[in-house]
């Protein structure tokens, strides 16, 4: 079982399943909502996902027509990030995380908008799409 958290604590949630793996994000959306050289996320079966606290705080944006990103209202950390097609899991922001995480197997997606100024160099596989 994993537990997360916003920064403030307003927003708090349960993951009932083990973290299987990572992806580091670097398309443009990602990188401008987390505002960082990639975002990370843990995909989630959606049954294992629990909002324990804070439902009213939790903010929605429509980053397009295919993703839904949730933050807390309050202090702005982004939390899930949500593809409106797959209704099985979801994504959610590897550090709202507040429970250890050993280091899954990961890798990096959407390479070929990586930032400029960014060198991966970590020898992670590397995808130019979703993997």
């Amino acid at each position: 079982m994993h537990t997360g958290s916003c920064q403030c604590g307003a927003v708090k949630y349960r993951i009932d399943a083990p973290i299987e793996s990572l992806t580091h994000c670097h398309c443009s959306m990602c990188r401008k909502v987390h505002g960082a050289a990639f975002a990370t996320y843990a995909s989630v079966p959606l049954e294992h996902f629990h909002l324990i606290e804070g439902k009213d705080q939790l903010g929605v944006y429509h980053s397009s027509p295919a993703v839904t990103r949730t933050f807390c209202k309050h202090c702005g950390s982004n939390l899930q990030f949500v593809d409106n097609h797959d209704h099985q899991s979801l994504g959610v922001a590897v550090g709202s995380l507040d429970s250890p995480l050993p280091a899954p197997p990961q890798s990096h997606i959407f390479v070929g908008s990586k930032a400029d100024w960014y060198e991966i160099r970590d020898g992670l596989p590397q995808h130019d799409a979703d993997a």
